[in-house]
């Protein structure tokens, strides 16, 4: 069965990955020990967002760049970047204190786009059948909507391989078949330590 695989990067990575040395990850490998023998992965879509340099974090994009270099050398692999929305905006106070501001203003920092791009690069291949079964690496409920379509309008099975703890219950009852990701399987489908690309030589970051 012709399998294509759309990863939510941002999704995969503080629901599986922020907290583990497993960062280091091939997300093919990581889709083809948790699907059955009859997927053939046929190309694979990964959505994220360039992240910036933080001063208690200055390494951050130095380490992502590595990893997407990574990424790269994988055959039938497609990057797609959303980005990062900073704003001013006023919050409530989870705790006024008694005669005190209600509010407080704060700096809020949205990563846009990811789910969107998923979205659109799935639809637009079921529509052009590019595909005999999709699969989704996501917990993300806003994703439904693009599932439903595929599944019910394009009779076109979609997958979902959740990174989150907890379960998204609308995916699960619409997918045409739900897993949750397995941390044995996900430190299994690791990147060997050092990698080559046209520009050479390069290895996983000491630290992360």
């Amino acid at each position: 069965m012709k399998t294509r695989i759309y990863i939510d990067g941002f999704n995969l990575y503080f629901g599986a990955l922020k907290k583990t040395p497993n960062k280091w990850l091939n997300p093919v490998e990581l889709a083809r020990l948790h699907l059955a023998p009859h997927h053939v992965i046929e190309r694979t879509k990964f959505f994220t967002t360039k992240v910036n340099a933080r001063p208690v974090n200055p390494d951050q994009p130095l380490r992502q760049e590595t990893y997407l270099r990574a990424l790269r050398t994988l055959p039938d692999f497609e990057i797609y970047f959303g980005f990062f929305l900073t704003r001013e905006t006023w919050m409530p106070l989870a705790a006024p204190p008694p005669g005190g501001p209600t509010h407080v203003r704060v700096i809020k920092t949205e990563e846009k786009g990811s789910d969107v791009n998923l979205a659109t690069q799935l639809l637009r291949d079921a529509h052009m059948r590019k595909m005999d079964c999709a699969v989704i690496i996501s917990g993300d409920s806003d994703l439904l909507m693009p599932v439903c379509v595929v599944k019910t309008e394009l009779g076109i099975p979609v997958g979902v391989l959740n990174p989150q703890k907890h379960p998204c219950a609308v995916l699960k009852q619409h997918a045409t078949f739900y897993k949750h990701l397995i941390p044995g399987r996900i430190a299994k489908a690791q990147f060997p330590p050092t990698l080559a690309d046209p520009a050479g030589t390069f290895h996983k970051p000491a630290t992360w």
